[in-house]
Formats: structure tokens, C-alpha cells, sequence
């Protein structure tokens, strides 16, 4: 199996207001190889969503280095960058981040416009990929004429719309309850698996980090893979 997406030795730290350093990830190691899923777990404040950014290119490391598909970010230009953020990944979120002034089908179009594709094209391709996650009836709604998970499903849709190489979910199903977060989690699940696509997810969900093919601990800046004792607590 084939690595898609590696993160080598990455450190990163912050300036605090006292202008002290604060050292978030000290030496993360990750390989992702194509078509898997990987669950990033570890307590609050331990930097799994700063990670999740780096990984996604919304953030640079202080060091290290993270490659996507044999390119290393730090030899990109911005625009390469922006092109490789919006072609190759995919991003969900614990809170959908839809724009609230368009339909959920102009908002799955996004992507596809940024990426230049044709007005007829981006129609056509983001009503299959909302009709993929059961939206088809909803199309021509608003974000604030959605439920919760309706919202997320929608999120899903506009994250994989570009057919991307991975997908970063952060506390997907967090704003979720039960029921509607085991629908997300089947959805998330059964279209990685259809599309070859990689996930990595950071999440306090246990139901949903025990599916995943590995489920890694980030704990003092490192990453470590999830013990079978600790696994089953």
C-alpha cells in the first residue's frame, strides 16, 4: 500500500502574550497510505487540531516537513498551495462552515467554480454528490432551513466534491447527537471506502476512532499508536 500523505519530524510552536514558546508538537511522525482511515485521539488542549491544520495547509509547521502525494508543501508557492488545499483535500469540520446566503447546492459547487470548472459542469457534479449523501429533496435550501446532520451531510459532500486524495475530519459528528452522528460516521465511512479515499480523523468518539484501521494518541507532542489495553478502556 502506497503512502499518500506523510508528516516528517513536524514540530510546531506558538508566542504566548508573555512571549514565551509555547512547543505544541515536538516530533510527529505520520504515514497515511491511500484509501485508509486514521484516527487521531489524545486529551483536550494536546494539539490534534493544530495538526489536522498542518496536515490540511492551513497552517505551516515550525518544523519538519509534510508531504501530500509526493509534493512537500514547503517547496509550494502560495498559489500552488491554494490549488493543492482545494484539488487534493477535503475538510469537514465539527460545525458545517457552510455560507449561509447560498443553497446547499451552490454551496457544494464552491470547490468546483474555485477550481474552474464550468457553471453546467459544477451543477451537474455537485447535485450527484448531494443526491450521493441523501440530499437529493434538498438542494435548493439554505443552511438555516437545515437540521444539524442535513447541514454536516452537506459539508461532506462539498469536501469530496473534487474527488480528493484525503479527507480531514475534525470532531465531525461532534455537534451531533447519537443517532444522527452514527449516520454521519456510515456516510464518512462507506464513501472513503468507495472513493479510495484516505481519512484522518481527530475525534473524542469512541464508537467512531475504534473503526478506523488505526487509531494513533497524540500525547506530549508526539504521536504513538493506541495500545490494545488502552484501546479497550
Amino acid at each position: 500500500m502506497s503512502a499518500i500523505l506523510e508528516a516528517r519530524g513536524v514540530k510546531k510552536s506558538f508566542r504566548g502574550g508573555d512571549a514565551a514558546e509555547l512547543q505544541v508538537l515536538v516530533d510527529v511522525n505520520l504515514t497515511v497510505h491511500r484509501g485508509e482511515v486514521v484516527a487521531i485521539v489524545g486529551e483536550s488542549g494536546t494539539g490534534k487540531s493544530t495538526l489536522l491544520h498542518l496536515l490540511g495547509v492551513l497552517d505551516e509547521p515550525t518544523g519538519g516537513e509534510i508531504v501530500l502525494d509526493g509534493r512537500s508543501y514547503a517547496a509550494l508557492s502560495e498559489e500552488e498551495r491554494d490549488s493543492l488545499r482545494n484539488d487534493k483535500l477535503g475538510f469537514v469540520f465539527q460545525f458545517h462552515h457552510l455560507l449561509r446566503e447560498f443553497t446547499a447546492l451552490e454551496n457544494v459547487m464552491m470547490p468546483l467554480m474555485i477550481a474552474g470548472v464550468t457553471d453546467a459542469d459544477a451543477r451537474s457534479r455537485a447535485e450527484e454528490g448531494l443526491a450521493r449523501v441523501g440530499m437529493a429533496g434538498r438542494m435548493a435550501h439554505r443552511p438555516a432551513q437545515l437540521s444539524g446532520g442535513e447541514q454536516q451531510r452537506c459539508a461532506v459532500a462539498r469536501a469530496l466534491i473534487n474527488d480528493p486524495k484525503v479527507l480531514l475530519a475534525d470532531e465531525p459528528s461532534g455537534n451531533l447527537d447519537e443517532r444522527h452522528a452514527g449516520l454521519l460516521h456510515d456516510l464518512l465511512f462507506e464513501l472513503a471506502r468507495d472513493m479510495e479515499t484516505a481519512l484522518v480523523i481527530v475525534t473524542h468518539n469512541r464508537a467512531l476512532s475504534e473503526r478506523a484501521d488505526r487509531t494513533l494518541v497524540l500525547a506530549r507532542g508526539e504521536l504513538q499508536l493506541e495500545s490494545p489495553r488502552r484501546a479497550s478502556l
